[in-house]
């Protein structure tokens, strides 16, 4: 029995993993949970998987989840706050640690699990995106396996088993292409947040699903593939495929190419990064190829969905400037979110900060240097979006 500490618990990767464990408890065990605001559901969780420890992000939340359980025996230990979610992560005999918390808040908490030792389940790209140069080297330091748990780099993982090493060629990550997949690029700049969450494939959070429909979700797994599987820019590549049948595919040096298939399910990809190496039987539905029927692809538009370029230019910087883009785009999406700023005023925010910081981009950085640069860009999307809220300004989009 394996067991595993969930940090982002409430959320859509937090309940997967969860309904995991209920179908399979003779294969894992939940030693910690953290979440970020939901005390009813934390305390749910709780009480049914009754962890050692326990932790929510929302430090004001922490004396309701108290109460909350006051009837479980024997009680967690309860804390609160960055500091209380970090100690989660470190906390106790969990093997591994799946990482579900939502953005570069999760860079932190999975930076002192693999200081632990523990291996991590990474369903959280941020942390690569924006720590890569930091968190490499502590998994290799520390011994530890760093395993995706997202369906496309999981896709592309499962693909690689087997494959010598200098063999992969090229990765191939596809894209639904979100909910504006089919929209004339003409209309975008009428949509509103009620549009950009209805993503035709998959049930997300919020923040991914406006990802997905910018595309800005692509670009930055592009980065996180640079940094799982050490290709160059140049040899990752995206293409739309409308069924998400195919999670991602991988061409070997002698061009033969090789695929991950499946239904549209996220637990599929969570299991096998909680499990590895084995394969766990379940009683999920199986892939009936007739039922899905054909399985197309087409070229992504650039013009369409300029957050891509943003994030292979942001990549091939290096540096401190994928922290800068993740950090752009996070606070961009937040304030699309709170309709503050237009949908295509989130690449038109990312660039402008993304060009700011071309002078100051530290090529060597160290984790002080990634926080810096992720709050110096938070501030000045703020800024860019007062600006344009007072005066209407607009920012061209190279």
């Amino acid at each position: 029995m394996k067991a595993i500490t969930l940090l982002g618990s409430t959320g859509s990767i937090g309940t997967q993993t969860l309904d995991i464990v209920s179908q399979h408890p003779d294969k894992f065990r939940i030693v910690g949970l953290a979440a970020g605001n939901n005390v009813e559901m934390l305390a749910d969780q709780i009480r049914q998987f009754r962890p050692s420890i326990a932790a929510i992000w929302a430090e004001e939340k922490l004396p309701a989840l108290q109460a909350a359980i006051v009837d479980v025996d024997p009680q967690p230990i309860l804390l609160a706050g960055e500091a209380g979610v970090i100690e989660v992560a470190r906390y106790g005999d969990a093997e591994s640690v799946v990482t579900g918390i939502v953005g570069c808040a999760g860079l932190l908490p999975t930076i002192a699990a693999i200081e632990a030792g523990k291996d991590i389940a990474l369903a959280n790209k941020e942390t690569l995106i924006a720590g890569g140069p930091v968190v490499l080297p502590l998994v290799e330091k520390h011994g530890v396996k760093l395993l995706p748990a997202d369906s496309e780099h999981s896709a592309i993982f499962q693909c690689l088993q087997g494959v010598p090493k200098g063999g992969l060629r090229r990765i191939l990550l596809t894209a639904s292409g979100g909910a504006f997949r089919d929209l004339p690029t003409e209309k975008l700049a009428n949509v509103t947040v009620a549009d950009a969450l209805k993503h035709p494939n998959w049930s997300m959070g919020r923040k991914i699903t406006v990802d997905s429909a910018t595309l800005m979700n692509k670009g930055l797994e592009v980065i996180e593939a640079h940094f799982l599987f050490g290709l160059d820019y140049d040899h990752i590549d995206i293409v739309i495929h409308p069924q998400s049948i195919i999670h991602s595919l991988i061409e070997l040096q002698d061009t033969s190419v090789l695929a991950q298939l499946g239904w549209a399910d996220m637990r599929l990809p969570l299991l096998y990064a909680m499990s590895y190496p084995e394969r766990i039987y379940t009683d999920w539905e199986q892939l009936d190829l007739v039922k899905a029927g054909n399985l197309t692809f087409r070229e992504p538009d650039h013009h369409k969905y300029p957050c891509m370029s943003l994030a292979y230019a942001a990549g091939r910087a290096g540096g401190s400037m994928p922290a800068v883009l993740n950090a752009a785009n996070e606070q961009a999406v937040a304030l699309f979110l709170e309709e503050k700023i237009r949908f295509l005023d989130i690449p038109r925010c990312i660039e402008s900060v993304c060009d700011r910081h071309q002078n100051d981009n530290c090529l060597n950085p160290c984790l002080d240097d990634i926080l810096a640069a992720d709050k110096w860009a938070r501030k000045e999307v703020l800024a860019i979006a007062e600006k344009l809220e007072n005066s209407s300004q607009v920012i061209s989009v190279g």
